[in-house]
């Protein structure tokens, strides 16, 4: 029994015999009942906006060509963006890195030594000026 529809009562459509035939065999694919198929097909038709005397194929064929046309036009958008935008960025960036001076950080125990030997070298002046005097 269809779902929701259970107490309808049936009434009768007048279709010829082929047609009846070539529908039931088309309900036994969809695994559904003669009502439930007809339903589902009214709803496609009316949800879609599509006629059944229309023929879908030039249609899909003007939606897949517009769908290419917008891809092109993005594709365009991003090739320009790389051109003007993100190319001189990148060279201007690189330039920047290129004339900035390496700076050489000394590290901790180095300082300590550097500290060592101006301390050393300190006091070997003070005791040249003592011996001196």
């Amino acid at each position: 029994m269809d779902k929701g529809y259970e107490k309808e009562r049936f009434e009768s459509l007048k279709i010829k015999a082929s047609v009846a035939k070539k529908f039931r065999r088309f309900c036994k694919k969809m695994s559904q009942s003669q009502s439930m198929t007809l339903q589902l097909m009214l709803d496609f038709f009316e949800k879609n906006g599509v006629s059944p005397n229309e023929s879908i194929g030039p249609q899909m064929q003007t939606l897949e060509n517009l769908i290419k046309k917008r891809i092109n036009g993005v594709i365009a958008i991003v090739k320009d963006i790389e051109k003007n935008q993100t190319k001189p960025t990148v060279a201007m960036m690189q330039s920047l890195f290129e004339q900035a001076p390496e700076k050489h950080n000394t590290l901790i125990l180095e300082k300590k030594e550097l500290n060592k030997q101006t301390q050393l070298s300190y006091q070997e002046e003070m005791n040249n000026e003592l011996e001196s005097e």
